[in-house]
């Protein structure tokens, strides 16, 4: 079962998003095929195991053009060999594949056959990350929270993969899918050394297309960060029941401690 608080890892566990799947797919010119009962709703803390809305790009018809889709997925994937457990459920034995290091998608087991057709967008309005006050060496050590997001208030699509899990009874499939992260550049590399692979609009379809491999070259290249604008926040976030828009306001500055003469 999952904690209450995450664990400080390297790995990029937390978002927010507040884009209905149908708003979504009017704005990029997509299929809604997201399930909305399971996606709508503004949720300003998503967690690894969370059902969330993605974008691919699909064909309906072996020889026609693809198409934007907008799809709900379990945010972890499953890659398509997993073992099902006794409930008929994937085994939940080892790391949750909730990030894939962009320079290991095409040749980790896990994530290369997904590299080569089935990559996905994420989209949210921003990101959190935590950024550690001390020398690293101290596990115990107050961590402080930011917030990454565009400064005009437009969503931010990150790179990623996804695959399709088929039980071995009778069962719906599982579509479940994984962020890219790489090295952060700029000023977010002062919070944390990793970030999600920003994809910028003009490389949407290139990076979605089914037919073609993934771009090597943009997938090496440091990513865009113009426009991203970042914020210290309140601990609010540290604590998954914690769900609201309060958790993106500016941190309130600390009271100063009274000095006795």
């Amino acid at each position: 079962p999952r904690s209450t608080l995450f664990p400080y890892t390297t790995l990029f566990r937390s978002f927010a998003v507040t884009t209905d799947p149908a708003a979504l797919a009017e704005k990029i010119n997509a299929i809604n095929e997201a399930r909305v009962a399971e996606s709508a709703g503004p949720n300003y803390n998503v967690a690894p195991t969370t059902t969330i809305t993605t974008v691919v790009r699909r064909h309906e018809d072996p020889d026609d053009e693809p198409t934007r889709r907008v799809r709900s997925m379990r945010w972890g994937l499953v890659p398509p060999w997993a073992k099902a457990g006794p409930g008929g459920a994937p085994e939940s034995k080892g790391p949750q594949l909730i990030n894939a290091r962009a320079e290991k998608v095409t040749t980790s087991p896990a994530f290369r056959a997904s590299a080569k057709s089935k990559r996905c967008l994420v989209p949210m309005d921003g990101y959190y990350e935590w950024r550690v006050n001390s020398d690293g060496a101290d596990k115990k050590a107050r961590k402080t929270p930011f917030f990454m997001h565009r400064e005009d208030g437009e969503p931010l699509f990150m790179g990623g993969l996804w695959s399709v899990w088929k039980p071995a009874k009778d069962g719906s499939p599982l579509l479940s899918c994984t962020i890219i992260t790489t090295d952060a550049v700029g000023e977010l590399a002062s919070i944390h050394d990793r970030m999600p692979l920003i994809v910028p609009e003009r490389d949407w379809d290139r990076w979605l297309d089914p037919d073609a491999p993934a771009d090597l070259e943009f997938l090496a290249a440091p990513p865009d960060v113009r426009g991203i604008e970042m914020r210290e926040i309140s601990t609010l976030v540290n604590n998954v029941r914690n769900n609201g828009p309060e958790l993106l306001e500016p941190a309130k500055p600390e009271p100063e401690q009274a000095t006795l003469l």
